[in-house]
């Protein structure tokens, strides 16, 4: 874990072996942002051509009697210009920098008035963390050095206390994405339902988590249809993680969060062709969002109660799998028909959110990687939300907004409910072959009643194809940052 503080002195006096200040694109060339004089950085950045441009990054080697021992240079583009959007993707830049010197210090947040210090500071520290993450669990050579600890350098007029505040915040929300992208990234072979249950029940025991764990016994005889005839064809047994978090008092109704943990999605007797399946690994990727963002929230402790019910299966082809015809029957009575076994998201979560209906919660929100609909309208990027609640789905948007994971939402257009009707049973689990994404949200709208509920589809933003600014090809752990951000708004 990356310790993050702060600081008000000039960073060339800091004990960091790296220093990373601004520079921007000024009408007559590059203009140094704070540091870069106490540097002697203005010389070298303009023999090496660059102009201060969104990108024109430069590392430079400082001498003996310095303090850092190089200095990376973050192009930044016009002053008025900066938003802390692209603050985050320039610290995430040079986060990969930044893990081969172990220690830095930063002035890129005052690149932003001092009325946002905050902001800046989260996304800075946000960028740097999420840059200088890697997975290498299975090298034999892992990739040398990690990002150790970052000081976050303020301006002199800035609320220290606010400040310190924030650079805290920010490593507990880094680590908790990290630890979402490990489990994410880990093969499928070694996650399996027990394997999540078992890392959910750690990470409770470390952090004061209520916790518990259903097995497949139990699962049957609680009747959680879903999750049992999803994981009908895999050896490995499936789970459900039950968390609660109490940050308000006994009496205080929570708000519920649930997420999709297909642990590998191979589409079942509906197989997927070799490309499909390349990286369902991830597939429990909204699973393993929940669980991060409960690590985090306990650790930061908002005044507020928070429940989970989160469904884990592995959706595997075998003699005992489910069947195109078959019928369901959910936790709660609704009976589903299962026309495509690759539609199995919905089918466990059908079940989580019966569930936690029951408990009579303030509002439901779920996170899935559900559909590749919601990916052919948004790409890989942007998540989709459907709500019942306007002002709910208005608070998501807010949250994801202010983190950098952006959400689009998308709606439950009520002429296409006839979509998922069933000439056997209460429901179907497929609807046309246009307006996929809708059709699923339909389903799932079928188990949560009249509470307020939100569905994010993340099935693009939940793992990158290809390295970005924000990290390494793989896990990115949409969206840990905008849940907890959601979560501490309500407590608020």
């Amino acid at each position: 874990m990356t310790d993050f503080s702060s600081a008000h002195d000039p960073i060339e006096t800091l004990p960091a072996a790296l220093a990373i200040v601004p520079m921007f694109q000024g009408e007559d060339g590059p203009e140094a942002g704070p540091g870069v004089a106490g540097l002697g950085l203005l010389g070298p950045y303009a023999a090496a051509r660059l102009e201060g441009a969104n990108g024109d990054d430069l590392l430079v080697p400082l001498g003996a009697d310095a303090r850092a021992s190089a200095a990376l240079i973050v192009g930044l583009g016009r002053r008025d210009e900066v938003s802390t959007d692209r603050l985050r993707a320039a610290a995430g830049r040079a986060g990969s920098t930044a893990r081969r010197f172990g220690t830095v210090a930063t002035t890129l947040p005052q690149a932003l008035p001092a009325r946002r210090a905050v902001d800046a500071a989260t996304a800075v520290a946000d960028g740097l963390a999420l840059g200088a993450y890697r997975f290498d669990r299975y090298r034999s050579t892992p990739e040398r050095g990690s990002l150790d600890a970052v000081t976050i350098v303020g301006a002199a007029r800035w609320d220290a206390r606010a400040l310190r505040a924030a650079a805290k915040r920010a490593g507990i929300v880094a680590d908790a994405v990290a630890w979402t992208r490990d489990l994410v990234n880990t093969p499928a072979a070694d996650m399996p339902p027990a394997a999540i249950a078992d890392a959910a029940q750690a990470m409770a025991d470390e952090v004061g988590l209520a916790c518990r764990i259903w097995d497949e016994a139990e699962l049957a005889e609680g009747g959680f249809g879903g999750i049992l005839g999803v994981g009908k064809g895999s050896a490995n047994p499936p789970r459900m993680i039950e968390l609660s978090y109490r940050g308000a008092g006994k009496a205080a109704t929570p708000i519920a969060l649930t997420g999709k943990g297909v642990a590998f999605d191979s589409g079942g007797l509906n197989l997927k062709d070799l490309h499909g399946m390349e990286h369902m690994k991830d597939d429990m990727g909204g699973a393993a969002s929940i669980l991060g963002t409960f690590k985090a929230i306990a650790r930061l402790k908002p005044k507020i109660n928070v429940i989970a019910a989160i469904p884990c299966s592995e959706n595997m082809p075998s003699g005992t799998a489910q069947r195109p015809g078959d019928v369901i029957h959910h936790y709660g009575g609704v009976t589903s028909e299962v026309l495509n076994t690759d539609a199995e998201g919905r089918l466990i979560l059908a079940d989580a959110l019966a569930f936690l209906a029951e408990r009579s919660p303030q509002l439901i929100v779920d996170v899935a990687t559900l559909t590749g609909s919601c990916m052919v309208a948004l790409g890989e990027k942007i998540a989709g939300v459907f709500g019942t609640d306007r002002a709910l789905v208005r608070d998501l948007a807010s949250a994801a907004d202010a983190t950098g994971e952006p959400i689009w939402e998308l709606p439950l257009y009520p002429p296409y409910r006839s979509m998922i009707d069933s000439s056997v049973a209460d429901i179907k689990n497929t609807g046309d072959r246009y307006g996929g994404a809708i059709a699923a949200a339909f389903f799932l709208k079928a188990f949560v009643g009249e509470l307020p509920w939100a569905h994010l589809d993340i099935a693009g933003p939940a793992f990158a194809t290809s390295a970005h600014d924000l990290g390494p090809r793989g896990a990115t752990g949409v969206p840990v940052r905008t849940l907890v951000r959601f979560v501490e708004d309500r407590a608020g």
